[in-house]
Formats: C-alpha cells, sequence, structure tokens
C-alpha cells in the first residue's frame, strides 16, 4: 500500500453535497482571516460556527454558493447581517448527523495548540468482576451435639412452664386479717340477696313433755267462768250402780 495520502475534495462539492441531502450544514471558520463579512464582535475570535441550509424551518432566500465562498443572510439577536464566508476561512463543513468533512492545513494554529494540550480522555473502565463464592462442606452434625441440642431444648420449655414470680412493693403488703385497698374509682359490685333460713317454731315445756308421754299434743279445755268447780270423779269402787 501505498504511504501518500488522497487529496481532500474541494470545499464547495462538499458544501454543496450536504446542502442538497442535508436540512442544514453547520460552518466552521476563523472569522480572523481576510474577506470575512461577519458582526464585529466575531472578529476576534479564532472560530465561529454558523448554521445554514436550503431546507431550514426559517428559509435562506440568498444562500448562494459559488467559487469563492458561501454568503447569505443570516440573523444575530434578531437582527438580518449579510456574511461573506470565503474558502480559505472554512475549514471544516459538518451536517446535523455528523458527517462532513475537515481540512487541518486550514484550522487555526492557536486553535489546533489548545486542542493538542487538552489531556487525552480515558475510556470508562469497567467494574472488576467479582470473585464468585466458593461453596464448601459441610460436615453433618455428631451425636453429641444433637443431645446437647435436645438437652437445651428440655431446658427453655421447662424455663417457659416455670410460673415467674413479680416482685411486690413494700407499701403493696397485707397484714393479716386485712382487706386490700379498694380503688376509690372503681365501680361495686352488688351483692347478691341471701334467703334467711326457715327457723322451727319454738314450743313450750308442756308441749315437750306431752310429747314425751304420749299425749296427743292438744291443750286441754279450760274450764268455763261461772260453772263452778268441776266435778271429782269418783274411784270405780264408789260409783253408784244404777
Amino acid at each position: 500500500m501505498s504511504d501518500v495520502q488522497r487529496p481532500l475534495p474541494p470545499k464547495k462539492d462538499v458544501a454543496l453535497a450536504l446542502l442538497e441531502r442535508e436540512p442544514s450544514v453547520f460552518i466552521h471558520l476563523d472569522p480572523r482571516r481576510p474577506g470575512v463579512s461577519v458582526p464585529k464582535w466575531f472578529t476576534g475570535q479564532p472560530q465561529l460556527i454558523l448554521q445554514v441550509g436550503m431546507n431550514m424551518a426559517i428559509a435562506i432566500p440568498d444562500l448562494k454558493v459559488d467559487d469563492d465562498g458561501i454568503s447569505c443572510t443570516l440573523s444575530f439577536n434578531r437582527a438580518p447581517f449579510w456574511c461573506r464566508l470565503p474558502w480559505h476561512a472554512i475549514w471544516a463543513l459538518v451536517s446535523e448527523d455528523q458527517r462532513g468533512m475537515v481540512w487541518p492545513e486550514d484550522i487555526p494554529a492557536d486553535l489546533a495548540a489548545q486542542k493538542q494540550q487538552r489531556p487525552a480522555v480515558a475510556p470508562p473502565q469497567k467494574p472488576a468482576k467479582r470473585p464468585r463464592p466458593r461453596l464448601a462442606a459441610v460436615a453433618p452434625p455428631s451425636g453429641d451435639d444433637e443431645r446437647s441440642d435436645e438437652a437445651a431444648d428440655e431446658a427453655r420449655a421447662r424455663d417457659r412452664a416455670r410460673p415467674q414470680l413479680e416482685p411486690v412493693e413494700a407499701g403493696e403488703r397485707l397484714g393479716a386479717g386485712e382487706a386490700p385497698a379498694r380503688d376509690a374509682g372503681a365501680p361495686v359490685r352488688a351483692l347478691a340477696p341471701v334467703p334467711a333460713p326457715a327457723l322451727a317454731p319454738v314450743r313450750s315445756t308442756e308441749e315437750r313433755e306431752d310429747d314425751e308421754s304420749g299425749g296427743s299434743g292438744e291443750p286441754e279445755p279450760k274450764p268455763r267462768q261461772g260453772a263452778g268447780k268441776p266435778k271429782r270423779e269418783l274411784p270405780p269402787y264408789l260409783r253408784v250402780i244404777k
């Protein structure tokens, strides 16, 4: 292969091809070169980028591309200005999709020096891969370990079943025969009535004696007043036989 580089195509041909195929083209130029006509506040900087096109939203009716360069009327701060861009001042033509051409021999020297002084940006490094964890075999538990686990489980079960005593403060202890103090705000429960036991009638001494002697228990008739003394019964051997 030959080391001889092919000559770059003319700037006019590249500009026409991009303007016919793309909506707009970005023109990179050095506004300090002679023959450049742009607003005065751009003439002191090493680089100027202008956007032109035949199919833009705002049409440029006087856009012209000839052997001397590109000329058209552009708007700066909403004010129209006729621009003249000779080919020797243009060093790159780029479309919206980043296709185009660069002419290195026309790049301003101070701009090229600035690009060379910029540190190269290192590509982002991929994060290091983490090592995969390794699986190790675990020995089965021995008989002693199983017995110790069972004993620990039984001890925990006994502790849960055993009632726990809570400490009682000194002021809460009750003496012998002392009723616990009742909260003044606590409701009082009504007591259910208790039926009284049935009492047997009280009997006199005579009635008890009659019961013991076999009597009927009925009281003897009292003598009527005014009837006199009751007759005395005669013994059977002194009764009169009629």
